[in-house]
């Protein structure tokens, strides 16, 4: 009798075991999908700068040669990269929306180039998926560092090396960005 009331506990909690388990890779996938989209966002962002600096070129060549190497400084985000390098990538976008704004300060007649109108219009419609997807990996991460924490399933999560995710923080020097808008 003593030995099936054991044999059942000992299946209980192994169930409960690989249900938390399941729960917390669930959690984790989610958070490396998220960040994915980002990284597919970014791209996206940068082949639309890319596209920016080369019209640059014909106005001026030193600001075309500032955004060129700044885009060559850009890094692949992916599912397993740390919130801190997706900062880095988004204040290299920064720089290079900035270089922009001063080809566009010195050369008005660039805002009426129709292929510049479409390519900013991308950018702005990358710039907010982006958004998105940093919102959507945050709210995952919220998710995710709460199941590691609370009890009983932070025992799993510490026992199978589940470790707290770093949120994307808001870089300040976006927030005061002017509008690429026109």
């Amino acid at each position: 009798m003593w030995i099936i009331i054991i044999v059942a506990i000992a299946l209980v909690l192994v169930f409960w075991f690989i249900s938390v388990q399941r729960r917390l890779v669930n959690c984790d996938e989610n958070c490396s999908n998220a960040m994915s989209q980002i990284g597919v966002q970014q791209q996206s962002r940068w082949d639309a700068l890319t596209a920016l600096a080369e019209l640059t070129k014909g106005y001026s060549e030193h600001e075309y040669n500032a955004l060129r190497d700044i885009i060559a400084m850009r890094q692949g985000v992916n599912g397993n990269s740390t919130a801190k390098q997706v900062d880095e990538q988004e204040e290299l976008i920064s720089k290079a929306l900035q270089g922009v704004n001063v080809v566009i300060e010195r050369y008005p007649d660039l805002k009426a180039n129709t292929t510049y109108i479409k390519t900013m219009d991308s950018v702005n419609t990358y710039e907010n998926q982006v958004r998105t997807s940093r919102m959507v990996y945050n709210d995952s991460v919220t998710i995710y560092n709460r199941l590691i924490r609370q009890f009983p399933s932070s025992i799993v999560a510490s026992m199978l090396h589940f470790d707290k995710k770093d949120y994307l923080q808001e870089n300040p020097a976006t927030a005061s960005m002017p509008s690429m808008k026109l």
